[in-house]
């Protein structure tokens, strides 16, 4: 018996139904190790040498497959057909070396596009070794995240205090997003007019035709640029004779696109089914490992992780059977269709996204299927099926109109198209770019009435209509990921993990499917922009991609690129440890001027202290992050958060002019305001301690809250329903977390707060039962809110955190409660160290950190000291609050992505 290693344990179900008993598949739940988060992990004086961890989840299931290892014939590794799943299988054989579980067991390598009985048994046929390109491909992008995470990361905590990390992907994905917000801040809107005449034929049949000349100048778009223009063309139009010069029928051809890439499929799941990226995945990747049709496990659509978009001929072949079938033979072009990519650096190795099998249609399969699978599996099967099909014919119709009067002479156009035959659009018809206003679109798509030149045309109504030009629109996660595709950055496996990264890093939110940056992720972006220019630069970043791609290919030698790119990076971050916190401060003041000091409805001068009237406003930086404050501190202690516009007289709680009145609660009574705390808008019932209050939810701005919004917050958590099994309540509601569903004591996330409103009871019971298979995770241990230096006796860094019970100090495996009512941002270094000492004294506990053997070094007056020497408790703080004011030690949060376990079930 052989065993066979695949990623997720759906997979391995599939499969093993497809083998039968001369084998066993296991799952390796994604990767197995990846680099420790901590320095030394990948080591350029040792030439690259890297260091390998495996995690806890994963010892146990390793000693699994090394025990089933043992006892077997050999080994088949059947991880994924791309970069990540070649390293998988890498890191399996490598471990099941080190356990000396092979000996002299034959290995072998397959891969196959696709889980279907006829793709798994070929490729058991066709097996090969490992591909070792693609392996150190793998090895150069984990060292390249790496170096660049754990290099980068530090600058940004020591020169801009409350920036998390940067990444070699995702800072470029996050410029992306704050580029676009600055254009739209520098856009100056331009005035222009439109001139729509309403005429009719002479057959009484009415049309629209648009000016395009006028006195023998051509009308572009902004050349009518003020309404007395308009007004003028528009007399002269309303006193004119019309006349038909020209009436032209021109018939033209559309052409389908090709079947789903990974970007394409995120782009049209967005627009077509409101999908985020990282959904669209999740559910695709449930269709690829497979779904039981009646007793049947069968994978629906192939890998999903791809950008190529050519199809295997026997599905081509499937796909023109099908068409003929369901569409009729005229839908079936004379001969089959081939693409290529246009996308920079795309590798197309692998197959489009496509059905496995198109005689299998959504509507045979949809009982099979939850909603979110089968409006994703339609969505593929109908690109899929139309990237095969006839092409539309149209006829476009164009006529020119002659206008005559008042001694001027004027030229019209009215335009339109017919589908004389609608071919491919019958199966689907591509989602509007949505990177497109409607101010953009030609009605080009109606049907014109019947017409001759030299016909007169009877004047109905003439329209002169002033607009604004508009800036550009914001990101969507499908134009992000459609942009970065055209560049080159990223690769079909991490758009959807690098977004979902800067959104948990609050770098950005998502606000009505818009991305905009937070005021975080703009300071983030500006400083690398300024410091570290090359290594955000969309090009360099492409470039280093079309490397990895090289050393795929064996052209390069992945050692060599990283030599190349650690001798300039380094030395560039070395060139920074001089760089002050001022000029830091200085550049970032102008750069970010529309965010930090933005225009006063008075007028005024916005970089004016609103308090003294004689400091200036600048960016400061604390240990919570930058905020804006007066230059005259401590004299003046005014300060704001950035992108706010407090006065002069605000404090904690307050609006620019006080707590916001919202209205009253009709049924309380009681009022409803909007407030700003130091974490942020909220919304608040009544007063006092026993007042509700609700933060906003991620994607609402301040400036849309009203009465309505605010008392759906505070009604939360909302009774879904019961529970049809347990009888007890499912209860919708808003937590710190984001959106969560709570049943019986147990918590299941929502993608959005729209679905806290809206879930049904159906909906919620098979959230619920999801997140039963799955299986409740450990709870994490909660994010740092401060870090506040080094414990004297105790050892280890001490932070603030806020956890279930509320907020406290920590150190090592010491907890301290914070006193009821005490501000976790104002704890000082002092009292977290006492805090501290009573927990110990009181538990026994010896802290979490070894101290570090008496070596000598030389203290800030010069004079040598040694480490572990007994001081006194005074000079221990004394000491340690000096140091608190450097750079604290953090974990640091790399790249883009890095050692997420993409094929994990």
């Amino acid at each position: 018996m052989d065993v066979v290693i695949v990623e997720s344990p759906a997979k391995a179900k599939t499969i093993n139904k497809y083998l039968g008993n001369d084998y066993k598949v296991i799952a390796s739940y994604g990767h197995i190790r990846d680099l420790p988060p901590k320095d030394g992990s990948v080591r350029p004086d040792e030439d690259f040498e890297m260091s390998w961890e495996v995690g806890k989840p994963s010892q146990k299931r390793l000693n699994e497959i090394a025990q089933a290892v043992k006892s077997a014939d050999g080994l088949v590794l059947a991880t994924d057909p791309d970069r990540e799943g070649e390293a998988i299988s890498w890191h399996v054989l490598e471990v099941l070396r080190q356990k000396k579980a092979i000996g002299k067991k034959p290995v072998s390598r397959v891969v196959f596009n696709a889980i279907t009985k006829k793709a798994v048994l070929d490729a058991m046929a066709n097996p090969r070794t490992i591909d070792e390109p693609l392996v150190d491909a793998y090895l150069a992008r984990r060292a390249l995240d790496y170096l660049v995470g754990f290099t980068l990361s530090p600058v940004l905590w020591r020169k801009l205090p409350g920036a998390r990390s940067a990444g070699r992907v995702q800072s470029v994905a996050l410029r992306l997003v704050c580029d676009r917000e600055a254009e739209i801040e520098r856009f100056k809107p331009e005035e222009y007019w439109s001139i729509i005449a309403h005429l009719a034929t002479e057959r009484g049949d009415d049309f629209e035709a648009r000016l395009t000349a006028f006195d023998g100048e051509k009308i572009q778009r902004l050349t009518i640029g003020n309404g007395d223009i308009a007004g003028t063309i528009k007399s002269m139009l309303e006193s004119a004779a019309f006349v038909i010069e020209s009436v032209e029928a021109k018939p033209t051809r559309r052409n389908p696109g090709p079947p789903f890439t990974t970007s394409t499929l995120q782009q049209a799941a967005s627009a077509k089914l409101g999908f985020s990226a990282s959904r669209t995945m999740q559910v695709a990747q449930r269709l690829y490992e497979g779904i039981d049709l009646g007793g049947e496990t069968v994978g629906l659509i192939t890998y999903m992780r791809t950008d190529g978009v050519q199809m295997a001929p026997e599905a081509v072949e499937g796909a023109r059977k099908a068409i003929g079938a369901d569409f009729g033979a005229r839908y079936v072009p004379e001969k089959p269709r081939y693409y290529s990519t246009k996308a920079k650096n795309a590798q197309e190795a692998h197959e489009a996204v496509r059905p496995t099998d198109f005689t299998r249609s959504p509507k045979d399969v949809k009982r099979f299927l939850d909603p979110d699978q089968f409006r994703l599996y339609d969505l593929i099967w109908k690109r899929g099926i139309a990237s095969q099909m006839a092409s539309a014919e149209l006829e476009r119709t164009t006529v020119e109109i002659d206008a005559s009067g008042a001694g001027k002479t004027a030229k019209l156009r009215a335009s339109g198209q017919v589908v004389k035959f609608d071919g491919f659009l019958a199966a689907y018809v591509d989602h509007r770019d949505d990177s497109k206003s409607d101010s953009d679109d030609e009605k080009d798509d109606a049907r014109l009435p019947e017409m001759a030149a030299r016909e007169k045309a009877e004047r109905k109504k003439i329209d002169a209509t002033q607009h604004f030009t508009e800036p550009p629109p914001r990101y969507s996660e499908a134009s992000l990921i459609k942009k970065m595709e055209e560049l080159g950055i990223g690769r079909p496996s991490t758009y959807a993990a690098t977004l979902q990264t800067l959104q948990d890093r609050d770098y950005i939110v998502v606000d009505k499917r818009k991305l905009l940056p937070e005021a975080k992720g703009r300071l983030v972006t500006a400083f690398l922009h300024n410091f570290f220019e090359r290594y955000v630069e969309y090009d360099f970043t492409a470039d280093l991609e079309e490397k990895l791609d090289q050393i795929s290919a064996g052209d390069l030698a992945w050692k060599d690129v990283l030599r190349e790119f650690w001798k300039e990076f380094s030395s560039h971050v070395e060139g920074t440890k001089e760089l002050r916190v001022a000029d830091v401060l200085d550049a970032l003041n102008e750069e970010l001027a529309p965010l930090v000091f933005p225009p006063r409805e008075d007028g005024t001068e916005p970089r004016a202290c609103p308090r003294c009237g004689n400091g200036q406003l600048s960016l400061k930086l604390g240990k919570f992050g930058a905020f804006v404050g007066c230059s005259n501190y401590p004299e003046c202690g005014y300060t704001r958060q950035l992108g706010t516009s407090f006065s002069a007289d605000s404090t904690e709680g307050e609006m620019a002019d006080g707590p916001k009145d919202l209205g009253v609660d009709p049924e309380t009574g009681e009022p409803i305001t909007l407030r700003t705390g130091r974490f942020g808008p909220y919304v608040q019932r009544g007063e006092g301690k026993e007042a509700k209050r609700s933060s906003l939810p991620k994607g609402w701005q301040v400036a849309d809250i009203d009465l309505e919004k605010a008392l759906r917050l505070l009604s939360l958590p909302r009774e879904v329903g019961t529970h049809p099994e347990s009888g007890k309540p499912i209860l919708a509601g808003l937590g710190r977390y984001g959106p969560f569903l709570q049943h019986d004591g147990m918590y299941a996330n929502l993608d959005s707060i729209e679905d806290v409103f809206e879930v049904g009871l159906n909906r919620a019971v098979t959230v619920i039962a999801e997140k039963k298979e799955k299986g409740a995770r450990g709870r994490a241990k909660p994010a740092a809110l401060a870090t506040l230096g080094e414990h004297p006796t105790l050892g280890g860094e001490i932070t603030v955190r806020d956890g279930r019970f509320g907020p406290y100090v920590n150190t090592g495996k010491i907890n301290a409660t914070l006193p009821k009512g005490k501000d976790p941002a104002s704890v000082t270094l002092e009292e977290a160290i006492q805090l501290l000492n009573e927990r110990a004294e009181k538990t026994g506990a010896k802290g979490g950190a070894k101290k570090k053997a008496s070596t000598t070094k030389k203290s800030a007056n010069g004079k040598a000291e040694k480490n572990g020497e007994a001081k006194t408790a005074k000079s221990s703080t004394k000491k340690t609050a000096t140091k608190s004011k450097s750079a604290p030690k953090k974990k640091v949060e790399a790249d883009d992505s890095a050692g997420v376990p993409w094929d994990a079930d």
